[in-house]
């Protein structure tokens, strides 16, 4: 039997694979059929932990094509809500740790329901992003860049995964979707790219779209709201405390005197699901 939780964080939805309840350890082609729309659970990734050692609480997170990840905004939030409901944590704020380091989580409701946490701080080298040339120690700050045939400016940046925000009044699904796989696969980014289309509604509102790499098209993105924060932010067409639209809802980025960027935002259980005996044959 094997028992799978699911969450979402405005309308990024996660399935949270706990190996302390389950006895198989699932492989890509597991990963990719659990989050298949139509023939699997659906989600947008896999949360594999908790995983224990050091003193430290470790989450593992893969995309729906079944490759790791180093890190996810809305996946860090769903799976510190999981480890609430679960009993594993009972404190206000605890560290949880993924492949792009600590992550510092405080719940700002007894249920576990909404939390603010501290995704680090922004790097906008181009080594820290993989660029194409990797020996090149610059920044990629409003840097055109060419996409599909034309020249988009362009600001890249690190929160531990890899995005390209560019600042457009053309904010759509639509947009998205047609520009972000040439993004994601560009020759310029070997590991591929998260791409954010961003448009400025004031000094403290941004509304932006996410296209995902090894994902796709998704309704919100955590670490992808922290990246246009500070992207528009590093542009100076921000302030420091930030409401990012997106069409699953909104996120509260803050980013702090030190460059450390807080994340605030929601999250909801959907259910918990045993799987059919033969599902994986």
């Amino acid at each position: 039997m094997v028992i799978m939780h699911k969450y979402h964080g405005l309308g990024n939805d996660y399935l949270v694979f706990d190996p302390n309840e389950n006895q198989m350890k699932l492989q890509e082609r597991e990963i990719e059929r659990l989050c298949r729309r139509n023939f699997g659970v659906g989600a947008d990734g896999i949360l594999y932990g908790p995983l224990f050692g050091d003193g430290k609480i470790y989450v593992d997170i893969y995309n729906p094509d079944g490759r790791e990840v180093e890190q996810r905004g809305n996946g860090v939030r769903i799976f510190a809500k999981y480890l609430r409901d679960a009993g594993y944590v009972t404190e206000q704020s605890f560290i949880l740790t993924t492949k792009a380091g600590d992550v510092e989580v405080e719940f700002l409701e007894e249920d576990g329901n909404c939390m603010r946490a501290n995704m680090g701080k922004a790097d906008f080298m181009s080594a820290a992003i993989v660029t194409e040339d990797t020996s090149c120690e610059t920044e990629l700050v409003n840097e055109p860049l060419l996409f599909h045939g034309a020249l988009y400016n362009t600001t890249c940046l690190s929160l531990g995964n890899p995005h390209c925000v560019i600042m457009t009044e053309d904010v759509s699904g639509s947009s998205i979707k047609e520009l972000g796989p040439y993004v994601e696969n560009a020759s310029y980014f070997p590991g591929r790219m998260n791409l954010q289309l961003c448009r400025v509604e004031g000094r403290n509102r941004l509304r932006a779209e996410t296209y995902e790499r090894g994902a796709g098209y998704t309704m919100a993105s955590g670490t992808g709201a922290c990246a246009a924060a500070a992207a528009a932010y590093r542009l100076g067409l921000v302030d420091s405390l930030v409401t990012v639209a997106m069409p699953g809802g909104e996120l509260m980025i803050e980013i702090g005197e030190e460059g450390d960027i807080f994340m605030t935002g929601p999250v909801e259980k959907v259910g918990t699901f045993t799987l059919a005996e033969n599902f994986f044959s």
